[in-house]
């Protein structure tokens, strides 16, 4: 376990995920994970995250997603302060395609 604040995390939740063999494998597993409106929220944040690294600005992103100026901003403080990991999941995506 790895300490995060004044909380453990269970890494076995993040294992789990690591094990995931395809797409379907990993919508199945989320839909089964979460309810429909957290899903919902951590599809709009990555949304959000990818037309800010796109360059789009928090009006047009308010429009577009619907997310609230607050989320528009943390998801931005992390893209610019975070751990990177938006960051190497867009370059990994640009890769792919």
């Amino acid at each position: 376990m790895v300490k995060i604040g004044k909380k453990a995390k269970n890494d076995d939740l993040y294992r789990a995920i690591l094990l995931l063999k395809d797409e379907k494998e990993c919508y199945d597993f989320f839909q089964d994970l979460c309810t429909v409106s957290e899903l919902r929220a951590m599809e709009q944040r990555f949304e959000v995250a990818s037309l800010l690294n796109d360059g789009m600005i928090y009006n047009d992103i308010l429009e577009k997603t619907g997310a609230s100026s607050a989320t528009i901003s943390r998801v931005n403080r992390s893209l610019s302060y975070g751990t990177g990991a938006y960051a190497n999941i867009f370059a990994r995506c640009k890769d792919q395609k």
